[in-house]
């Protein structure tokens, strides 16, 4: 479907070209790469109320500025429809998050205007500070901007990078889009900070005058400057009635402005490129902006899939007979039934409690239940807290962002040896979100930690009781979980805690033998049944944890078979093919073992089908590694 832009739109290829057209127009570009954005999303879907959110932003930066000599850096990236669309992708913008298509975020190595490559928070100002510190080095006259959420803000890593950005000289714009959101709505302190906080132009005006005069009169003496530098917090706090977090951290604040207002952020823009030093800019917006249901339900419509434009309606797909449900939902609702009848058990998420559906647990049992906003590390450590007085915190985190807490994992939890189940949603292949999504590494970075039990279950079942196990068990536990539905409508089974460390058998067989860790064990089960079809008796072991492995139950089958293949959704470098390995040459076994999983590459976006069939662990390459282990002279 061919989705034409509107009149000025379609004469925009790059910003250059932005840069012709009349400011009196600039509303109209607006208007038209919105609603250019909204028909696209509403047919091919993806993120939608972040980049609506900054379509006046998005033009106002690539009108004033020169980019890409000028560096525009984009936190997290969900917000950068518009900025791909201006910057020569707007034909193909169709194949957004799509096999082979553009990425879902910016992205280095698809345009020169994506500086920075993103996906996950706070990275804006870090990013684009290094940027402004190699550019000074080099002497190159840049301006360098970082755009960043106030859920983004919510990120340590940002207080660290301002916190440097202070005592800089870089000539770095720091553009706060507050809209109160990130997915789910924002919590903590700075959100309630960034939703009082007023300025004065009174004060700035003030500010520059006096600071102007004071470099021109000598009677005051060198130090001048750096004496009323001193006493400027105090001016502050009585000209504005309150101090101002930002200005106490040696950044320039201006704002806030509304963020929809194209001519006039351009204008502020303009005047802000002949201000030198660190600044802030505090643009306040609404998400979904200019769709009124994404305004409305701003967390419904983050990523809502494809919709009718007209009416609203989210389309969905039809079923007529019960279907699976999503694994997160399952760890929801196991979570809270759980939590009726252990009341140790306690929830923490960083700032995901729908995507993780840990808003289950929130509605049950609020005061058991903490959204600590988008901060990984303080989830883990808190989680530690929580368990040094002997409650029982499920800290449910995405595999991806868990490499975000990797030392405190280690320092906090593990070395300690404290009860802190991890439940790491998303893992394996994301799907379109792409590499920076993809829960690829945990089972081989948390494989390597000692005190800490590795564990995945093939299905919903498996999930519930692992769960059960890990409330139980006195030490660190991580259960990983894929995105997406299980394989059991009718999941709701009676809890019954598995031993740790135990696999099962799911099929004896007797010509090669199937090992699998979670979910992705379900293709072994389809390929077991083409390889009956072609006299293949195939055993399958499903081992459920990577740490610690069932020893008696791998001595047994590697006592039995000759050839084995392992299958996992997970890095093969140092994975649990790798585990299986180290077991076959530690007790000095010689079977034929292949191994399939993620290569050593990075692996892009798409459906997760097409993932798994590029990687060859879906069921048709993992049928035909088996016939080729067995029958190398065949011709399938």
């Amino acid at each position: 479907m061919l989705i034409e832009p509107g009149q000025l739109l379609k004469q925009i290829n790059t910003p250059a070209d932005l840069r012709q057209v009349d400011p009196i127009q600039l509303a109209q570009v607006c208007e038209e790469l919105r609603e250019y954005i909204i028909d696209h999303v509403s047919v091919y879907g993806g993120h939608f109320g972040a980049s609506l959110g900054v379509v006046e932003l998005t033009v106002a930066l690539h009108y004033v500025f020169d980019t890409p000599k000028d560096q525009l850096v984009w936190d997290v990236g969900h917000q950068a429809y518009g900025h791909k669309i201006l910057t020569g992708r707007r034909n193909q913008f169709h194949t957004n998050r799509l096999y082979k298509g553009l990425s879902g975020f910016p992205k280095r190595a698809e345009s020169d205007f994506d500086t920075f490559g993103v996906g996950h928070s706070s990275t804006s100002i870090s990013a684009a500070l290094g940027m402004a510190a190699a550019n000074n080095f080099k002497e190159d006259d840049r301006h360098h901007i970082a755009v960043i959420g106030d859920g983004a803000m919510t990120g340590g890593m940002a207080f660290e990078a301002m916190n440097h950005a202070g005592v800089s000289n870089s000539n770095l714009l720091i553009i706060l889009n507050d809209n109160c959101m990130s997915i789910d709505p924002n919590v903590g302190a700075l959100k309630d900070y960034l939703t009082d906080i007023t300025t004065s132009h009174t004060y700035n005006r003030f500010r520059d005058e006096v600071w102007n005069m004071l470099g021109k009169v000598s009677k005051f003496g060198p130090n001048a400057r750096d004496i009323v530098a001193k006493l400027e917090n105090s001016l502050k706090s009585f000209l504005l009635k309150q101090s101002n977090l930002f200005e106490s951290l040696n950044l320039r604040y201006f704002g806030p402005v509304d963020g929809h207002d194209v001519n006039h952020l351009a204008d502020i823009l303009s005047d802000m490129k002949d201000i030198k030093g660190p600044k802030i800019l505090h643009c306040v917006t609404v998400k979904g902006k200019g769709y009124k249901a994404a305004e409305e339900n701003q967390t419904k419509w983050h990523a809502p899939g494809k919709f009718d434009k007209i009416t609203g309606e989210i389309r969905k797909k039809v079923h007529t007979e019960p279907q699976a449900p999503k694994y997160q939902d399952v760890f929801g609702h196991t979570l809270v039934e759980l939590a009726k009848k252990n009341e140790k058990i306690m929830g923490v998420t960083p700032a995901m409690p729908s995507g993780s559906s840990m808003n289950i647990m929130m509605r049950e049992f609020p005061e058991r239940s903490f959204d600590v906003g988008i901060a990984e590390q303080h989830a883990v450590t808190f989680s530690a807290g929580l368990a040094t007085q002997g409650l029982v915190p499920f800290c449910n985190i995405y595999s991806t962002f868990m490499q975000r807490a990797y030392d405190q994992v280690i320092h906090d939890v593990c070395i300690q040896k404290l009860p802190v189940v991890f439940c790491l949603d998303r893992a394996g292949f994301a799907g379109a979100d792409g590499p920076t999504h993809h829960g690829a590494y945990d089972l081989a970075y948390m494989r390597c930690i000692p005190n800490l039990v590795v564990s995945a279950p093939m299905n919903e079942e498996e999930l519930r009781n692992l769960m059960l196990a890990a409330s139980e068990y006195n030490g660190p536990f991580s259960i990983r979980y894929p995105r997406g539905t299980g394989v059991m409508p009718e999941w709701r089974t009676p809890l019954a805690s598995t031993e740790v460390g135990k696999g099962r058998i799911v099929k004896e067989g007797q010509d090669i033998a199937f090992l699998t860790i979670g979910h992705i064990g379900n293709y072994a089960i389809e390929a077991s049944e083409r390889l009956a079809e072609e006299g293949i008796d195939a055993a399958h072991y499903d081992m459920r944890f990577v740490k610690p492995l069932d020893e008696e139950l791998l001595h047994r089958v590697f006592k039995k078979h000759q050839y084995v293949i392992t299958v996992e959704d997970g890095c093969l470098m140092g994975g649990f093919g790798s585990a299986i390995l180290e077991f076959m040459v530690d007790n000095q076994y010689t079977s034929q073992v292949a191994r399939l999983g993620i290569p050593d590459g990075i692996v892009e976006h798409g459906e997760q089908i097409e993932l798994h069939r590029e990687c060859g662990f879906d069921p048709d390459g993992i049928y035909s590694t088996a016939v080729k282990m067995l029958r190398p002279s065949a011709v399938y």
